[in-house]
């Protein structure tokens, strides 16, 4: 049986760090490569991060919005990026923030974690404002092959607060959620795995006891995607005073504030940033 999702995260932190590259292709990063904001500066710029980011780091991050505003070709481009990093050895967390009910559930599980999936994608950020069950409850051929799901939690965005900070039963639904989250770990985990394969998305730059969620649990460890390093204002150097305790378990994004480097001087922001992030971690 193939490993677990959870199983391989821990092995990527082993071999490279906590720091997860954000595949972002916004238009002002094309000017600052030099390409042409196309369907083949969308190609080179996407590649070429990979292969740049390839032995640096153990995971990358592709945002789908950015390859799926060229359509058809976009996804084109999309999928021989994953396969690439797939092959580079990278895990390829797709940020598709996909959601639903029922079948259609399963069948945006089959387009990006699905055996033969052309995304060749290890997990799939998710939406679980539909019911976190749904996705959960379909969930279990998938972990079988190694694949992941990272839940939206509590995320940096304004607007999201007056969903994530409603609350039920004294409760917020970013706590409700993070809850759910802890608990299907603890009973759909390998023997011996230090992460789960149920992930959450928690904005760095938030304040998480203002949502009521609590870091600090016992047993499988949820993984913590944590965009809002770098350019949205969150310093790597503070990650344990962000998370406390649960710093070990946080997959640190960083996008524009590397990628705007430009080619020459992209990888110099990748080795910046790690050393940034031991740091932060007490390294």
């Amino acid at each position: 049986m193939p490993s677990s999702f959870g199983f391989k995260l821990n092995q990527a932190f082993e071999q490279h760090g906590q720091l997860c590259v954000g595949i972002d292709p916004h238009e002002s990063l094309f000017d600052a490569w030099g390409l042409d904001n196309n369907v083949q500066g969308l190609d080179y710029f996407a590649n070429k991060v990979v292969e740049l980011s390839a032995g640096l780091v153990g995971i990358i991050k592709p945002q789908v919005s950015f390859f799926e505003r060229f359509g058809s070709e976009g996804f084109r481009v999309l999928e021989t990026t994953n396969q690439r990093a797939t092959d580079a050895g990278l895990l390829v967390i797709s940020d598709a923030k996909r959601g639903d009910i029922g079948s259609t559930m399963v069948a945006y599980l089959d387009a990006w974690l699905g055996r033969g999936s052309s995304f060749s994608s290890d997990a799939l950020t998710v939406n679980p404002f539909l019911g976190l069950r749904t996705a959960s409850d379909f969930m279990q051929p998938y972990l079988e092959r190694g694949k992941g799901v990272f839940a939206l939690v509590a995320t940096s965005n304004p607007e999201g607060a007056s969903v994530q900070l409603a609350s039920r039963d004294s409760q917020t639904v970013a706590e409700l959620i993070w809850n759910e989250l802890h608990e299907l770990n603890q009973v759909t985990s390998a023997a011996g795995d230090r992460f789960g394969s149920f992930g959450a998305v928690l904005g760095a730059t938030l304040d998480f006891r203002r949502f009521g969620i609590r870091l600090d649990q016992g047993g499988v460890k949820t993984p913590i995607l944590a965009p809002g390093f770098g350019a949205q204002g969150a310093d790597l150097r503070d990650v344990r005073r962000i998370f406390g305790d649960a710093s070990g378990q946080v997959i640190a994004n960083v996008s524009r504030s590397v990628l705007e480097s430009g080619q020459q001087a992209f990888q110099e922001a990748i080795k910046r940033a790690s050393d940034d992030l031991r740091s932060g971690l007490g390294g």
